[in-house]
């Protein structure tokens, strides 16, 4: 069953003790409070790893504009951009130099594939990820809420173990990539 924003803060303000809310608007500090904290916290945790089910591709569009100091094209971003995980060009979609500033991508290639993490809708985020969310927002909403730094603490900490453990189940998903060309392999013969 997918969770909307509204349910994964509920399921977190649960956690805590607090009463779930039905909007962002409803008028309650608790409301207030994730709908202040809660944008931040699921992007900040989609961009903290390079999760399969947020991993994209997408060949860039050249843009007019002068690049920047030591490269000759520039790119633009798209809409959903967080985080860069790679770019190139052709089959290998990798080892371009590149740059990354002011929401354009910088470089000397004539075309250009990006891999990186974009913004999920929630209702495509699998369960470990959920779970791993609901963790962390219960930690983010903790001092507003209770004003408890100590467990404020053990919520951070059950909220890292919940990170480690959807990396995993995450990391599961895919075969680990293969050694393209690695120079100490090539002396092994």
């Amino acid at each position: 069953m997918a969770l909307t924003d509204i349910a994964l803060c509920s399921r977190a303000l649960i956690r805590l003790g607090a009463q779930p809310i039905t909007s962002f608007d409803d008028g309650s500090t608790e409301a207030e409070i994730c709908g202040a904290l809660y944008p931040q916290s699921r992007d900040a945790l989609l961009s903290a790893y390079g999760w399969n089910f947020a991993t994209g591709q997408v060949d860039l569009t050249e843009l007019s504009e002068d690049p920047i100091s030591g490269f000759t094209k520039t790119y633009a971003l798209p809409n959903d951009f967080l985080r860069a995980l790679g770019a190139g060009s052709g089959i290998l979609n990798s080892g371009v130099d590149y740059r990354i500033m002011r929401g354009r991508l910088y470089t000397n290639a004539d075309t250009i594939t990006l891999t990186y993490i974009f913004q999920v809708n929630e209702s495509e985020f699998p369960p470990f990820f959920d779970s791993v969310l609901i963790a962390r927002l219960a930690a983010e909403f903790c001092i507003p809420l209770t004003e408890n730094t100590s467990r404020f603490e053990t919520l951070m900490r059950l909220a890292d173990s919940e990170f480690s453990r959807a990396r995993q189940l995450d990391a599961q998903q895919d075969r680990p990539q293969k050694i393209r060309h690695f120079p100490l392999t090539d002396v092994r013969g």
